[in-house]
């Protein structure tokens, strides 16, 4: 069996972006494992990635392989497509629609791999499931998880993405060591935009560690303690994936670094990866040469 420092599970997508007041891109892959596989594999570490699409939409994955990441596939009928509109130029307003979806993600359809730590990063809450998890951990993997893919609710009519409860919340944040969420996601989830107060109520439901986005820069909690890395970005061309980036610059950059570093790291890469769109394509050094301008502080 092959063994990986992190493992992304998440679907591939194709999609369109209506920024405000600009003019609509059409692309091919994205999706928060996408991101989060391109962001750390920067740091020299051995990344892996298992996606759902359309064989026929494979050659989107050739650019990540080109990176040295491994790529298993599980082929669908359809490619996941997402829709994303900006309707102000508060870029973590957005309003979200998945016309297509490449299905549900199943323990029996797992490459065989050594257990590690696998990020589930999630387009909606199409794609995991609470027994698919529960697979996962009984394998023995470490779980991180994007709450996206359990707050995001296709509405099966209109395809609109909307917040919905959650019920099983505590039940998910038991299984997994890290939690990212947006500030959006962190409200719905809490019912305070308040980063800090946000991860800790996070953390009384069993999280051991939880990371929070907002337009500003992106939070870190664990045990009580909390780091808060401001973003330096230059323009927003390239915001969507980048709550993905952040997490998986993060995850990477702490398997041999501390906090405070991985987070400041995480939050250069973000900064940099927001000027341009599409995925994370710079280097080690760029991250590194950031990180001077990157000002940690202690919320």
């Amino acid at each position: 069996m092959n063994s990986y420092d992190i493992v992304f599970i998440g679907h591939t997508a194709t999609g369109e972006i209506v920024p405000f007041e600009d003019t609509p891109s059409f692309g091919t892959g994205g999706g928060a494992a996408f991101f989060g596989a391109t962001a750390a594999v920067c740091c020299a570490k051995k990344i892996a990635m298992v996606t759902k699409m359309s064989k026929e939409d494979a050659h989107v994955m050739e650019p990540l392989k080109a990176m040295g990441i491994d790529i298993y596939l599980q082929p669908s009928s359809e490619t996941t497509h997402m829709k994303i509109v900006y309707p102000t130029a508060n870029v973590d307003e957005r309003q979200i629609f998945q016309t297509k979806s490449a299905g549900f993600f199943r323990i029996e359809e797992m490459p065989p791999l050594e257990p590690g730590l696998i990020h589930l990063g999630a387009l909606s809450d199409q794609e995991f499931t609470l027994e698919f998890m529960k697979g996962l951990k009984a394998r023995g993997f470490r779980l991180s998880i994007d709450m996206q893919g359990f707050l995001w609710e296709v509405d099966q009519q209109t395809r609109a993405i909307r917040y919905k409860d959650l019920p099983e919340k505590e039940e998910i944040l038991h299984m997994v060591e890290t939690v990212k969420l947006d500030v959006a996601e962190a409200k719905a989830l809490t019912g305070t935009d308040d980063l800090k107060r946000a991860a800790a109520i996070v953390e009384d439901w069993g999280c051991l560690e939880t990371i929070i986005t907002r337009s500003d820069g992106v939070l870190v909690y664990k045990n009580g303690e909390s780091y808060f890395a401001r973003f330096s970005n230059r323009s927003v061309e390239g915001r969507t994936g980048r709550g993905d980036a952040t997490i998986g610059a993060y995850l990477a950059r702490k398997i041999d670094h501390s906090i405070e570093d991985a987070i400041k790291f995480a939050g250069a890469l973000a900064s940099i990866k927001m000027e341009a769109k599409g995925p994370f394509m710079g280097t080690l050094e760029d991250v590194l040469k950031r990180m001077e301008e990157t000002e940690v502080v202690v919320p």
